[in-house]
């Protein structure tokens, strides 16, 4: 973390857990346990159905909520879908965008996750823009590569002042809901990386101001030593995310 010149963000993602009294007991919770830690934001990104009772429970509290995806278009034929302008009606300030699962299930792509965060960022939200390499990727020693292009196709087009409204997620894909994690050397390598990028695209200054968290199975066991790392700037929480008490333990090592 470098906080003194760009904010640290733990966010948690709930991915399709909670109904919505549920979600509004575990908002509750977690804003009592975070209360007066400033030293970083608290982001719990929920399902559609849990977004309005989430961001209810969140009044007045530290607590940030936002949604798991977007449309990119503003209204039509799209079934099951919710738009940018729904999102924010309902609640949310943040949405996750690119998520491995959606990318690898629900056929997500670069192009898709370009226009998501253009949309998204027009209507106002804040972005949490996910990218990472799969596990033979990583064993082909190809992920500077991986997450280069990532980063390139996923921010194209975007304007300098909404990237101050984008923060990145290295989510190593091999990573996810594996119980694997990258060390934090590892998460350091990577995250750097990305932000290397980002300088030869928007200059360094922007690139240095840039919040990239670290997504890979960050828990309560290890964020403290995954945040020690100068390019790490938070964490995309999965798993700890849905008890309060672990999930707060990590705000708590993002205090340092």
């Amino acid at each position: 973390m470098k906080k003194e010149v760009r904010k640290v963000v733990i966010a948690g993602n709930w991915k399709m857990n909670m109904t919505p009294s549920e979600a509004a007991k575990a908002v509750k919770e977690t804003a009592e346990l975070t209360a007066g830690k400033n030293g970083c934001d608290v982001v719990l990104c929920v399902p559609f159905v849990d977004i309005a009772v989430a961001a209810e429970a969140a009044k007045g509290t530290n607590v940030k909520i936002g949604a798991q995806n977007v449309h990119f278009e503003a209204k039509g034929a799209y079934t099951g879908e919710c738009s940018a302008s729904m999102l924010l009606e309902a609640g949310a300030e943040y949405v996750i965008i690119g998520h491995s699962e959606r990318r690898q299930y629900f056929g997500e792509t670069d192009e898709t996750v370009n226009k998501r965060t253009k949309a998204a960022l027009a209507a106002g939200l804040k972005v949490i823009l996910c990218l990472g390499e799969v596990l033979e990727e990583r064993q082909a020693g190809i992920t500077a590569e991986i997450v280069s292009m990532q980063t390139k196709l996923d921010l194209a087009g975007i304007s300098a002042e909404d990237l101050k409204n984008v923060i990145i997620a290295y989510e190593p894909v091999w990573a996810i809901g594996t119980g694997l994690t990258a060390t934090p050397d590892q998460a350091e390598e990577v995250c750097a990386i990305i932000r290397n990028v980002v300088c030869g695209l928007y200059g360094c200054e922007a690139a240095e101001a840039l919040t990239i968290q670290y997504g890979g199975s960050m828990n309560d066991g290890n964020a403290a030593e995954l945040l020690s790392k100068v390019n790490v700037d938070g964490g995309l929480i999965g798993g700890a995310s849905l008890v309060p008490a672990k999930f707060a333990k990590i705000v708590d090592a993002a205090q340092a």
